[in-house]
């Protein structure tokens, strides 16, 4: 009698995933479909914690081919065995991912003369039981009938009796990482098994652990990423209402300028009026003064209150506001520079007002460095403008 073992001993001659021996085997679609229907039915074959203890109990007769592999057994070995689950094999492929867990399979050929010696001897060992039942979920099946064939067909053993260790792989694949066929005893059994955990469970044993921690990091950036969709928003609608204050603020001071500047102009007609009047004067009364020796008034006063009511050149008027609140009026010509009102601001003195730019908010216009040549009618600045400092 020989064991036969397709595993790490022959990792050479075998495909590896991750670095280990592995054997990438494509399910049926009669295992894999059946998946979907036996899934409902999954807490009824949850076993109880009295079943565990007495697997007699697991024998409903309502589904036979599930159970047909531990009525077999148990009428010929006994009730001594490891826990093997009696659903189809994806239910406890996915089990075994739900604990964490690899699979072993034991694939049961009544007729084969290996079969007593294996199942007497080295099932039904307390070291075997004990070892799958902490380590691994079990699922047994016969090889000739059910499902059980249809997973020899697929994994093809040269002999019985024959286990295998197996993990979920991706799509409709599981992944081999150990088989064996032929008689062995319990030691040697658990010596490879353990084996098996050590090399390749690594790669294997934590996939789900592996996915589920791919899921929550897919979960962590979609909500970093709503996060900072929102900061952005809210950044949006800050700017977008500090712009509307800006705005809303020039317009009032606009209005204020215009009133001023209509008063200004108001005051400064009404000594051209009264000028005009002096100027002007009936013939009869200048007659009658001639007449009584009074001299005519000269219209000099008049003139120069016309000449102070108008600076010389000096036509543009620029308001402009600072970051405390305060605010300086000015007025230029359209021929000056937009250096001129850097100039002016520099020779105020103003605290604090040392690297700045200036910024006209309607429409919103930066007059810095590469503006300084530009006159201020060229600059859209004539005959007013309203400009804001801001501090760099």
């Amino acid at each position: 009698m020989s064991l036969t073992i397709r595993g790490s001993a022959k990792a050479r001659d075998q495909p590896s995933c991750n670095g280990f021996f592995c054997r990438m085997v494509c399910l049926p679609k009669c295992i894999f479909g059946g998946f979907s229907r036996v899934m409902g039915r999954r807490n009824q074959y949850q076993p109880s914690e009295l079943q565990l203890q007495h697997p007699q109990l697991l024998h409903p007769p309502v589904v036979p081919e599930d159970w047909a592999f531990l009525v077999s057994f148990e009428q010929q070995y006994g009730t001594t065995h490891p826990f093997f689950y009696a659903c189809s094999f994806m239910q406890a492929l996915k089990i075994a991912e739900d604990e964490h867990k690899l699979m072993f399979m034991y694939l049961h050929s009544p007729e084969h003369p290996f079969t007593p010696s294996f199942c007497s001897r080295t099932l039904s060992s307390e070291l075997v039981v004990q070892f799958l039942d902490a380590n691994f979920v079990c699922w047994g099946a016969i090889a000739d009938r059910g499902e059980g064939l249809q997973m020899a067909a697929t994994l093809q053993p040269a002999s019985f009796p024959f286990c295998a260790v197996i993990a979920p792989a991706a799509g409709n694949n599981i992944a081999v990482l150990q088989q064996m066929e032929g008689p062995i005893d319990p030691a040697e059994l658990v010596e490879i098994l353990q084996r098996t955990m050590e090399e390749q469970g690594s790669a294997f044993g934590t996939t789900v652990r592996g996915r589920e921690e791919e899921h929550m990091r897919a979960r962590i950036k979609e909500e970093e990423r709503i996060k900072a969709r929102a900061k952005e928003q809210e950044k949006l609608r800050a700017d977008r209402q500090l712009r509307e204050e800006q705005d809303a603020a020039y317009f009032v001071a606009l209005q204020r300028d215009q009133e001023k500047e209509n008063l200004r102009n108001a005051r400064a007609q009404k000594p051209i009026e009264a000028s005009n009047q002096t100027n002007y004067q009936n013939p009869r009364q200048m007659h009658r003064e001639k007449q009584l020796g009074k001299p005519r008034q000269s219209s000099s006063v008049g003139e120069a209150q016309y000449k102070e009511t108008i600076t010389h050149g000096k036509d543009t008027q620029i308001l402009i506001r600072f970051p405390g609140g305060e605010r300086r009026e000015h007025n230029f010509s359209c021929t000056d520079k937009i250096l001129s009102i850097y100039r002016y601001i520099d020779s105020l003195g103003l605290p604090g007002i040392a690297n700045y730019r200036l910024i006209s908010s309607f429409p919103r216009r930066v007059y810095s460095f590469d503006q300084m040549g530009m006159t201020l009618k060229d600059a859209g600045l004539h005959p007013r403008a309203s400009l804001f400092v801001e501090l760099l």
